[in-house]
């Protein structure tokens, strides 16, 4: 099988020749990163599909709301660096960029911000969802049941074919999910709900709905603040990662967006996706103490040893995640504003961190300290349970969810999901009775 390029006069194509047959395949090209070559006719032409595990050389749509380049450490919202973004803008103010492709005018932000606070209550009926679940449930289990069950009582925005239920859907999710979440975290501790409040920002009301009490009254903390809204912008969309194809191939059937995101949720939960940061701090746990660190590195260096650490590397950076320069700022930010020093595990992050940023072999690597390893830290200071990681993320994550679902229901290219596979079972057979077996 060989594969050539083919110049033609409108466009750049590829050429592939399997035995007696030929197909000419379009290569197409977007604003930033590698060409594709487009492989819809590939079965009509040859008979043959391709095969790629994970779909980690395969572009499953075409999009115009993140970019990533792994090599360089660069990510785009909609063009702006996320460093920029996480600076200067703020969470709502992003989810507004995400959803309508442009930074808003102070008169949109506004009209989208009294929009978005508008829906944040829940249908009060909706409140007996939680105390249906054991007083020990997770609480990604109980985001992923009362997400879903939004469309039960959001009649009036699951037509997906009508834009203003789409619009109306999308404010709605945005506006609640921090409602589901903090309500989840309360009843998971058995604390009363705190209903949200209107006057406050999207992240401060957040913040007041988890660590509020009706017995006295709560003040965020402006730097407490500003570092969790910014792990939201950090953590707001990814580009086509598991739980965004998930949306995706769900929205693909044509289910309504609250199942849609509920899927990606569910996907989310797994320990290799959202998980991570998770993942980290419990490697913290395990090392212990800062004299217990050299052991691990040790480990880490021994390919026979089994042993890896959480929170370094990244799937998709092979430079420094441009999130985590951002991350490690904020953390030590909250650490200070905290007067953090003395917490045994918070010694080895910053201990471990310093290791690795110095260190010729993570260097050579280019194992160098992810988003995860510094938003565990941060929402531990934070005082978030390890059991809400996953759910704060899933709070970040929806918007990305519902402009990359918005934006394939508009898409007039896209279809049904419908991977292909390469059979390996058994080839076709006779039905034995089960008394001749």
């Amino acid at each position: 099988m060989n594969v050539h390029d083919k110049g033609h006069a409108d466009a750049a194509a590829a050429e592939l020749s399997l035995a007696d047959k030929k197909s000419t395949l379009p290569v197409r090209s977007g604003t930033l990163g590698p060409d594709v070559i487009d492989v819809g006719k590939l079965y009509r032409d040859t008979g043959c599909f391709t095969y790629d595990p994970g779909f980690t050389s395969t572009a499953n749509c075409s999009s115009r709301i993140t970019y990533i380049d792994g090599d360089a450490g660069i990510l785009l919202y909609r063009g702006y660096p996320i460093d920029q973004l996480a600076e200067h803008s703020s969470f709502l103010e992003v989810c507004y960029l995400l959803l309508h492709g442009e930074l808003p005018t102070h008169d949109q932000y506004a009209a989208f911000n009294t929009t978005i606070m508008r829906h944040t209550m829940l249908h009060e009926q909706m409140t007996r969802f939680f105390t249906g679940f054991r007083r020990d449930a997770h609480p990604m289990a109980v985001m992923v049941g009362t997400v879903g069950a939004l469309s039960s009582f959001y009649h009036d925005s699951t037509d997906i074919n009508d834009p203003a239920q789409r619009a109306m859907a999308s404010h709605r999710m945005l506006a609640k999910m921090p409602t589901i979440a903090s309500m989840a975290y309360k009843y998971s501790i058995g604390q009363p709900f705190i209903y949200p409040r209107n006057d406050l920002d999207y992240t401060t009301n957040f913040l007041q709905m988890c660590f509020a009490i009706p017995c006295e009254p709560y003040v965020a903390n402006p730097v407490l603040t500003r570092a969790l809204d910014r792990i939201f912008i950090l953590h707001a969309d990814h580009e086509q990662n598991a739980s965004t194809s998930t949306v995706r191939l769900a929205g693909s059937s044509g289910a309504n967006p609250f199942a849609c995101i509920a899927a990606g949720i569910a996907c989310l939960w797994g320990p290799a996706h959202g998980g991570a940061n998770e993942a980290a701090l419990n490697m913290l746990a395990e090392i212990g103490s800062v004299e217990r660190i050299p052991e691990f590195i040790a480990k880490a260096k021994d390919k026979n040893s089994g042993f890896r650490l959480m929170g370094f590397g990244h799937r998709v950076y092979k430079n420094y995640d441009p999130r985590a320069k951002v991350m490690q700022k904020t953390c030590h930010e909250v650490l200070d504003a905290l007067g953090i020093h003395n917490d045994p595990l918070l010694k080895v992050a910053i201990e471990l961190e310093r290791i690795a940023l110095q260190d010729e072999y993570f260097i050579e690597k280019k194992l160098y300290p992810n988003i995860d390893f510094y938003s565990g830290i941060t929402l531990r200071a934070l005082g978030f349970p390890v059991s809400m990681f996953t759910v704060l993320f899933a709070i970040a994550r929806t918007v990305g969810w519902i402009a990359q679902w918005k934006e394939m229901i508009e898409d007039p290219e896209q279809r049904i999901g419908r991977p292909r596979q390469l059979y390996m079972g058994a080839p076709e057979r006779n039905y034995v009775p089960i008394n001749e077996r």
